[in-house]
């Protein structure tokens, strides 16, 4: 006859080997906070020869690089259908469709048409850039448009490659960079859609970064990186708190990162990286500038005391954040590409001409890649002149990853 507490201990003993997944959404660009690190665990640390198992493939986005948001057991995308930039909902597990929202016109765009942006999920809504700067807001349940609002009726320009800002919601704000005369950076009522603030004595034009909000020296403020100028915004009144010159080429891509009192931003066409210091009173101290990292699309991501990222002409890097050294540089393992998601120190890469996934090890000992796979298959309707441009994102045990009209989803949870 067993004790009742040898089966407690058994029990007990089965639940600690038993691989625990912790999942977590990604309700918008970059994750819940905008740093590109997920706190999920539970997930495979090595991937069979031909790949974690594919769930499901969905294969009528249309053109575009948006990414993904990921809510509730919800998917949420922009495509294009019917001669217009949609939001595309799928049920995150299956891939079935569940609505679209038409939204306006397709940016055209010889690099590929469509949007770039990918959405944000609060509560009960949905809001979105499209390539051409219609900001709109949806009702999750069904895809009902509550309002939107054009970039233009703020004094914006449509940028040489489009509108690719994926929107900021911060409390009761949507805030977004339309550029221009009225005002680089602009703040809306997220219920209405009505002006809260917008920087008029600021107007450097819109460029491709996304916001990042912070809190620096006890003040909340939304930082961002136009061609000219890396700057905060005091939340509360749109107050430009402080500003760094500089001097970006052709296009700034990059979202910044803000850890502490420190903001860094990359960007690609030579120009490089550059760490700046916020001083109590908004002084503005440049830590270091530099060309280590000098990256296009792809995403930089700040893992410890360490930033990982694909530099051109240099390959993958692992730069030193707070000094600006090179640790160590990879170029022939994998070609040029996107970052995303990282989990557990492990970092998710993909090769924007082969379609290749890498599994890569966070490591400043040098590039620790640990498994791989090819897309497959791979879209037939992207422009010559565009690659896999998609950033990898993983939510709730699975890896979604994106060709234009395609998604894949892969189940990457421990078995």
């Amino acid at each position: 006859m067993h004790s009742p507490a040898k089966y407690l201990f058994q029990l007990l003993a089965l639940v600690v080997l038993i691989p625990q997944l912790q999942a977590a959404d990604w309700p918008q660009w970059r994750g819940a906070d905008r740093t590109d690190v997920s706190r999920e665990t539970g997930l495979m640390k090595s991937w069979p020869k031909d790949g974690p198992k594919r769930s499901w493939l969905y294969e009528n986005a249309g053109h575009g690089y948006s990414g993904p948001a990921i809510a509730d057991g919800k998917f949420y995308t922009l495509g294009t259908r019917d001669e217009s930039e949609i939001l595309l909902a799928l049920d995150a597990n299956t891939g079935k469709e569940l609505w679209t929202a038409k939204l306006g016109g397709v940016l055209e765009n010889r690099w590929g048409g469509g949007p770039r942006a990918t959405p944000t999920v609060d509560g009960d809504r949905v809001y979105a850039m499209t390539g051409t700067g219609i900001l709109a807001c949806m009702a999750r349940a069904d895809g009902e448009i509550l309002w939107q609002k054009k970039m233009s009726e703020l004094g914006g320009e449509i940028p040489n490659w489009g509108y690719t800002e994926s929107v900021l919601i911060d409390g009761n704000k949507v805030v977004c960079t339309p550029g221009g005369s009225q005002g680089t950076m602009a703040a809306l009522d997220k219920k209405s859609g009505k002006l809260i603030w917008q920087t008029k004595e600021f107007t450097d034009g819109a460029q491709y970064a996304s916001i990042v909000p912070a809190e620096i020296h006890g003040v909340r403020q939304y930082i961002q990186l136009t061609m000219m100028n890396l700057f905060g915004v005091e939340a509360k009144t749109g107050k430009v708190l402080w500003k760094s010159p500089w001097k970006g080429s052709t296009a700034v891509i990059p979202t910044p990162i803000v850890r502490d009192n420190h903001v860094y931003i990359s960007a690609g066409y030579g120009v490089g990286s550059k760490l700046v210091k916020i001083g109590a009173n908004n002084g503005v101290t440049i830590v270091y500038e530099n060309r280590v990292m000098k990256n296009h699309h792809g995403g930089v991501i700040l893992i410890g005391d360490h930033v990982y990222g694909h530099s051109d002409g240099v390959g993958w890097v692992c730069q030193n954040f707070l000094t600006g050294e090179e640790v160590w540089s990879e170029r022939p393992a994998l070609g040029k590409g996107a970052t995303g998601s990282s989990t557990e120190g492990m970092l998710y890469c993909v090769d924007e001409g082969s379609g290749a996934v890498a599994l890569v090890e966070a490591s400043p000992k040098g590039w620790k890649e640990v498994s791989r796979f090819k897309l497959d298959p791979q879209t037939k309707i992207r422009s010559p002149q565009g690659r896999i441009w998609t950033h990898p994102v993983v939510s709730n045990g699975r890896l979604y990853l994106r060709d234009q009209d395609l998604i894949y989803c892969y189940d990457i949870r421990e078995k």
